[in-house]
């Protein structure tokens, strides 16, 4: 099937992206590019395999580029070259954003279900930093600087900490931190509330030194 023309990014998907996150960020011309890509594919693999449930359209955008943004914006700090594991990150969020907003870090994609990852490499043809394994968590095999998630159940994705990576970014309900907070063997920042209601969090925790 050969590949739809690419199109511009239209004034509304611009217009949303720059009102909703004017207080923490500023897209350039061409990451905006990049993110409409992104939803344009999107919505086209959404037609054979499900990616996501929510429609095409503003809110679509808002919960999955704009929130994914705005974890991207509150990451600890992260120098150049920082690795960064997206664990289930189906249909790419939050690590295609992460990785347009931040083309200074190294970003790995992991998703078992094999349509899903096929997806994934299909979108993020044009984004160097971003790499795909196809894969369960427990048989990557390696070092990480930073485990991030969205779509996996928080309990999970501590099973892979320290193994994978010291530190996890977290983004997920209120209700679903309250059952984690107390693992002994993070220690959490302070959730930062998204602003775009649900009462969801964005979390980030290390593994104290010497445990």
């Amino acid at each position: 099937m050969p590949t739809p023309e690419k199109t511009p990014p239209p004034g509304w998907f611009r217009a949303l992206l720059e009102k909703e996150l004017q207080p923490w960020l500023t897209l350039s011309d061409d990451q905006i590019r990049q993110l409409w890509e992104h939803y344009e594919v999107l919505l086209r693999w959404n037609e054979r395999i499900n990616l996501t449930s929510i429609p095409p359209g503003e809110e679509m955008v808002i919960r999955h580029f704009c929130e994914s943004l705005f974890f991207a914006a509150h990451l600890p700090v992260a120098p150049p070259g920082t690795s960064i594991l997206d664990m289930g990150s189906g249909a790419g969020f939050p690590g295609v954003p992460l990785a347009i907003l931040r083309p200074d870090l190294r970003i790995t994609l992991l998703e078992s279900h094999q349509r899903k990852a096929v997806f994934l490499r299909e979108s993020t043809r044009g984004l160097p930093n971003i790499s795909v394994l196809a894969r369960r968590a427990e048989s990557v095999s390696g070092r990480f600087d930073l485990l991030v998630s969205r779509g996996v159940d928080a309990r999970d994705v501590l099973k892979s900490i320290p193994r994978l990576a010291s530190k996890v970014g977290l983004m997920l309900g209120q209700d679903d931190f309250s059952v984690i907070q107390s693992a002994a063997d993070i220690a959490w920042s302070v959730p930062v509330q998204l602003p775009w209601g649900d009462r969801r969090l964005c979390v980030f925790g290390e593994v104290p030194r010497g445990t």
